[in-house]
């Protein structure tokens, strides 16, 4: 039974996507390749296209989103399909697909919030060492420039999304190309370029005097010792130091607290791994904290840490056979799954109560934070289309329902959290796992492309009609 019956005026109730999980397209009108093109061609196992093929039928996905009673959405743009080369020109068909997107969601009384990169580097820019090699944040920044200008439109910005799960899944677990295992000195290293990265479009935003907000979107997970056991205290706080606390003390406070530094020390020790932060970095940093206008956080689950001392370990649930995953982190701590803690298929903790936490969290560790919308949180389900072409996804609105609740206790204690954002708008293509992990609102028949509204789509409609006026 749904406990939140209404929200509060002004609140943004959204939809989430990606360029790669949804546009589909990838060889047409001129586009590039990115990481993911070249690597899964290579494995055989799965392929972007179609996809949800929003690349033609975001007309229809942006009338659904209407029609269902959402006011925002959450896109990205695809820097290949805008600049089929790093260094090359900018492809006019791409600006002209992203200012009528842009347009048909504004037309419709939908608030676009449009994220840089998420998860998509080009093809010469991993080739070239990607987020590690410092020429590729000039080029970063080149491209932001010119979509902060070419796009006017647009008045809600992202930089990076979830910094902390392409660095991991490019350099702890090897889902993600280029497939290192536990290489912790990449891992840290691509995750302090992003947040100088970021922090230079930040300010490169604010040195062009536009009229509109701008902030990242870290993947936020709670942890807690899974005992009272000193050990057990000790490797949360590792873990919380490099899962979190970096991430946030560099976006949030634009310096690393020498707590945080200590922390994270012990894990790159265990490791043999070493960080290089130039001076400068650190000056980039402090300048663009203040000029954060929101903060995006995603956030799907918490973990229970206990202490680790083996070699590091990622047994990855790519097929949603419940308990075929594990992770041990070496000088940080493992995983621990408890049996009063519901988890989906995927092996997911399911803790509402961790929202409320990392919330009250960041509102009591960095009062300075500027409005926080929870920009993903959803639930991946195994779905088929009944006969009747309906979806009981019952599950998924609990799950909302739980964690909006949090939102909104978060707000009443003081937290300014302004929106929600589910992941995902329609099913999508889902990078390391293919088509069989589906968390929209809206089914996706990816045959046919025709899209069939869930029982959440029905339940997120009353929702949104209840939002104060």
């Amino acid at each position: 039974m749904a406990q939140v019956k209404k929200l509060p005026k002004g609140f943004l109730l959204g939809g989430a996507t990606a360029a790669y999980q949804v546009e589909g397209a990838t060889k047409e009108d001129g586009r590039g390749q990115n990481m993911w093109d070249v690597y899964l061609a290579k494995q055989g196992k799965y392929s972007p296209d179609p996809a949800s093929d929003f690349y033609h039928h975001y007309p229809e996905d942006i009338a659904l989103a209407k029609k269902f009673g959402l006011n925002a959405i959450r896109l990205s743009i695809s820097w290949v399909r805008l600049f089929p080369k790093i260094d090359g020109p900018a492809n006019e068909k791409a600006v002209a697909y992203y200012h009528d997107l842009f347009k048909t969601c504004l037309d419709n009384g939908i608030t676009p919030f449009v994220a840089l990169h998420h998860f998509d580097s080009p093809q010469e820019m991993l080739e070239e060492g990607d987020w590690l090699n410092r020429k590729n944040i000039d080029r970063f920044i080149k491209y932001a420039k010119f979509c902060f200008l070419i796009f006017p439109e647009i008045k809600n910005w992202f930089t990076i999304n979830e910094l902390i799960s392409l660095a991991s899944g490019q350099y702890l677990g090897g889902q993600f190309p280029p497939n290192h295992h536990f290489n912790v000195s990449e891992a840290i290293q691509a995750e302090h370029n992003m947040l100088v990265a970021h922090a230079r479009a930040v300010i490169a935003y604010h040195d062009l005097h536009l009229p509109g907000r701008i902030g990242c979107i870290h993947a936020l997970k709670t942890g807690y010792p899974n005992s009272s056991r000193l050990e057990d205290i000790q490797a949360c706080q590792r873990y919380d130091a490099y899962n979190n606390r970096f991430l946030l003390d560099g976006t949030l406070l634009g310096e690393y607290q020498p707590e945080t530094m200590d922390l994270l020390q012990e894990v790159l020790a265990a490791n043999n791994a070493s960080l290089t932060i130039l001076p400068e970095d650190l000056a980039i940093l402090k300048k663009a904290a203040p000029l954060n206008g929101m903060f995006g956080m995603n956030y799907y689950r918490s973990e229970f840490i206990r202490e680790y001392h083996g070699e590091s370990i990622d047994q990855f649930n790519s097929t949603g056979e419940k308990g075929t995953s594990a992770f041990k982190f070496k000088g940080v701590g493992e995983f621990v799954k408890r049996t009063e803690v519901p988890t989906t298929d995927w092996d997911w903790n399911i803790y509402p109560r961790g929202l409320f936490d990392m919330l009250m969290r960041i509102k009591r560790d960095y009062p300075n934070a500027p409005t926080i919308y929870l920009t993903e949180n959803g639930m991946a389900l195994k779905e088929q289309l009944n006969e009747d072409y309906t979806v009981d996804d019952s599950r998924r609105i609990d799950f909302i329902d739980q964690h909006l609740e949090q939102v909104l206790k978060a707000r009443k204690a003081g937290v300014n959290i302004q929106g929600y954002f589910v992941w995902s708008l329609q099913d999508q293509f889902s990078w390391a796992n293919g088509y069989n992990k589906r968390y929209g609102l809206f089914y996706v028949d990816f045959k046919t492309q025709k899209r069939y509204p869930k029982k959440s789509a029905y339940w997120f409609k009353q929702l949104a009609a209840s939002i104060e006026e």
